[in-house]
């Protein structure tokens, strides 16, 4: 009987490394989606982020047209990184409106101006308000949203070039 205890924590050590490593070796699917797809935009009125652009509201997003709504800051490295293909998503056709999370109109200005301005509106959400009210987790984050403002797809994290696809036929698919 000694003997059988003194073995138990190690019997309990390759329980647990075998567990582990089954959860790596086949990891659950991590695919994370907003419980908003398919319903309407939540309402919302926000400030305007910077003085050159018009601001975003919710009825803005149901006036019949669809859109990508992208969701940055000037401090988001992975938005430098999606800003190439935002411009190429602007260059062909679709159009772009934007919330400012927890930032500062010289600050999104500065950003515009270094890497790019796809956007035709730009709201700020200084304490993240719309940001979790559209489930979203972080920035950068663009949801396609239907003529009639309902969210249609999201896409987490930037937008990567072999991703600009995918956006395209999200947003067709939402006309």
């Amino acid at each position: 009987m000694k003997r059988l205890i003194l073995w138990a924590p190690l019997a309990l050590f390759l329980i647990f490394m075998i567990t582990v490593a089954v959860g790596l070796y086949a990891p659950a699917d991590r695919k994370i989606t907003s419980r908003l797809i398919g319903k309407p935009v939540p309402e919302f009125a926000l400030e305007p982020a910077v003085a050159s652009h018009p601001t975003l509201s919710s009825a803005d997003l149901k006036r019949g047209e669809p859109r990508l709504v992208n969701l940055f800051a000037s401090w988001c490295v992975p938005c430098i990184a999606e800003a190439p293909q935002l411009l190429e998503l602007k260059r062909r056709g679709i159009p772009i409106d934007a919330i400012a999370i927890r930032d500062r109109p010289q600050d999104v200005a500065a950003f515009l101006a270094k890497w790019g301005d796809p956007y035709q509106r730009i709201a700020s959400d200084p304490n993240t308000q719309v940001q979790i009210a559209l489930g979203s987790s972080g920035v950068p984050e663009t949801f396609v949203v239907d003529g009639r403002g309902v969210i249609r797809y999201q896409h987490i994290g930037d937008i990567r070039p072999e991703q600009v696809p995918e956006i395209v036929r999200a947003y067709e698919a939402a006309r």
